[in-house]
């Protein structure tokens, strides 16, 4: 019994796939609009919606805009995601509305990433024909990053993923630096905004569009940020930390967005 009783209270209070929906619920901001992708970026677009952005319009590849997210979607063309929103439109819409400027946020994940925030998520080798490993592709991941005006990756980070050259570049970042968007033809002012990951939260440096350290998650160190990536990062003198998740966000998170634990 007493050695039941102290493992109980050793126990985790969250998991690392509850600490990252938290960290990005928290930066959806109340009144703008947000392409969401399948998995975690739905769970924190739900909690951001019931906690911190009741008005968060959410964007969906398949058309739904501005869905109630009640009931947590399995995929961007559930019938979920259309759910009391103020428009039932088509893929070539919600393309447009982007390319127009109207989408404030997109948030994506991918198998590997680099220091300019490109992604990717179409194949691991250098073989396209013949490739390790053949990854689901783009979807809409290269329209989101390439037009909407903040693109947020949410990701696990280790070496494998945090490489200094992607593979393929399935969605562009700041390709290969400063001005490189916007010679390849992409809207100015566009681009990688934030990685979430299980360590940390990095932006990316203004003048260089290099990554940077932002703030740490709880029990990391930057040390253990350096370790697990593949390239320098840009280290500032102040570095935040991020909060773990309050009470209210596990509540919600668990009885309310997945509570059939589709993801958590």
């Amino acid at each position: 019994m007493h050695f039941a009783l102290g493992a109980e209270m050793n126990k985790p209070r969250y998991n690392s796939s509850e600490l990252l929906i938290c960290i990005s619920a928290r930066l959806m901001e109340d009144g703008t609009t947000c392409f969401i992708g399948t998995g975690i970026p739905m769970l924190a677009a739900s909690l951001a919606q019931k906690l911190y952005a009741p008005n968060l319009i959410s964007i969906f590849e398949f058309g739904g805009v501005g869905a109630q997210l009640d009931k947590l979607p399995l995929a961007v063309g559930d019938m979920r995601t259309f759910n009391r929103g103020v428009a039932a439109a088509g893929i070539c819409d919600i393309m447009e509305t982007a390319q127009r400027g109207f989408v404030d946020y997109g948030f994506l994940g991918g198998a590997q990433i680099d220091m300019y925030g490109n992604l990717n998520s179409t194949i691991i080798g250098d073989n396209h024909s013949k490739p390790k490993v053949r990854l689901p592709g783009s979807g809409g991941g290269n329209d989101v990053g390439s037009t909407c005006w903040k693109t947020i990756a949410i990701m696990q980070h280790d070496k494998r993923r945090f490489i200094p050259k992607v593979d393929f570049i399935t969605t562009p970042g700041f390709l290969s630096g400063p001005g490189a968007r916007e010679d390849a033809g992409l809207p100015p002012n566009t681009g990688p905004y934030r990685v979430v990951t299980n360590l940390c939260t990095l932006g990316f440096d203004n003048e260089t569009k290099w990554m940077k350290l932002l703030a740490l998650n709880p029990g990391v160190s930057a040390e253990n940020v350096v370790e697990n990536t593949g390239f320098a990062l840009v280290i500032p003198e102040n570095i935040q930390s991020n909060k773990e998740p309050t009470d209210d966000e596990l509540r919600i998170l668990r009885d309310e967005v997945d509570k059939d634990r589709y993801y958590i």
